[in-house]
């Protein structure tokens, strides 16, 4: 092999070893910040967040950003579904989340819809 060769070769490997180090260093970020998240998220908030950012990804991204900078401060406790989804309502984001009625009875849940069903036949 003569030398360009050889250093063409150390450069690829150098470049694809930069691009793994920084993917693994996204991936632990990425972990770190839904760590600190799920210390404070109680409740649905999970669900509400999940809801929001697959609705609003760009927005999200920032909100989470200043999420973890006032948990990292230690200005944001606690926060659960409800307030997070007031949160984000007052900031502009109206986030639509699956809601139901279960009903209970005689140790069967059902939905609304099937109860009402069930009653007219």
């Amino acid at each position: 092999m003569s030398d360009d060769e050889l250093e063409a070769l150390k450069r690829k490997r150098l470049l694809d070893l930069q691009r793994r180090m920084a993917l693994r260093e996204e991936k632990q970020e990425l972990v770190d910040v839904h760590k600190v998240l799920d210390s404070v998220f109680r409740g649905r908030a999970w669900e509400v967040f999940n809801e929001a950012h697959s609705q609003y990804p760009s927005e999200m991204a920032e909100i989470e950003h200043q999420l973890v900078g006032l948990i990292s401060e230690g200005k944001l406790k606690e926060i659960d579904g409800e307030q997070l989804y007031a949160l984000l309502r007052n900031v502009g984001l109206r986030v639509s989340l699956n809601t139901g009625i279960k009903i209970v009875s005689h140790g069967k849940t059902q939905s609304l819809a099937e109860k009402i069903k069930d009653s007219e036949t």
